[in-house]
């Protein structure tokens, strides 16, 4: 874990947190999909620190690829209650996420939801007006993770994994509870 160091972002509670799911919330299942509840196993730490990482925003969201939508293996409604349950699950902790938008597309050259494309940053900014981008951090672990923040002006947290990113992110951390250690 790394010491408490001045990012210089000067993060209040003006602040939005987006954050990517498989990969950042939930362990990623590299070939395969989180399909169901038994195959969500939250990251070590993240349920324990989020109440203390998502206080310091005014607005948390979760922005999803989700292509084993389009792809036919599960339904948008059974997305949705899995995103239920998982802010549910937040909730018991004393975390609260104001939104979770869904990007359900195969990844092809018709997506028009998909991150790296802005859709879904821009879709919770008509939702939620009060929306700073510049005053915003994007939190994935790959590529199309970071892009998505980069496009919208955001700063960006990568998570390191297996996945081999060649973006240039802000900073790079092991977990979510590095980022809530480096923001104390």
């Amino acid at each position: 874990m790394m010491a408490p160091i001045d990012l210089g972002w000067n993060i209040d509670d003006s602040w939005c947190l987006f954050l990517d799911r498989d990969g950042v919330i939930n362990e990623r299942l590299f070939g395969a999909y989180v399909l169901s509840k038994q195959d969500f196993n939250f990251k070590d730490g993240v349920l324990e620190i989020s109440a203390e990482l998502f206080s310091r925003f005014s607005h948390v969201f979760v922005v999803t690829n989700q292509q084993c939508i389009g792809k036919g293996m599960i339904s948008s409604k059974a997305v949705d209650e899995l995103h239920k349950w998982m802010i549910d699950a937040f909730r018991k902790n004393d975390a609260n996420i104001d939104a979770v938008y869904v990007a359900p597309e195969l990844n092809n050259e018709r997506s028009t939801r998909r991150k790296p494309l802005p859709t879904m940053g821009l879709e919770a900014k008509k939702h939620y007006p009060d929306i700073d981008f510049s005053k915003s951090i994007m939190v994935g672990d790959t590529d199309s993770d970071i892009e998505f923040g980069q496009k919208l002006g955001m700063k960006t947290v990568l998570v390191l994994s297996e996945e081999q990113c060649s973006s240039f992110p802000d900073i790079k951390v092991s977990a979510l509870e590095e980022l809530n250690s480096l923001l104390k």
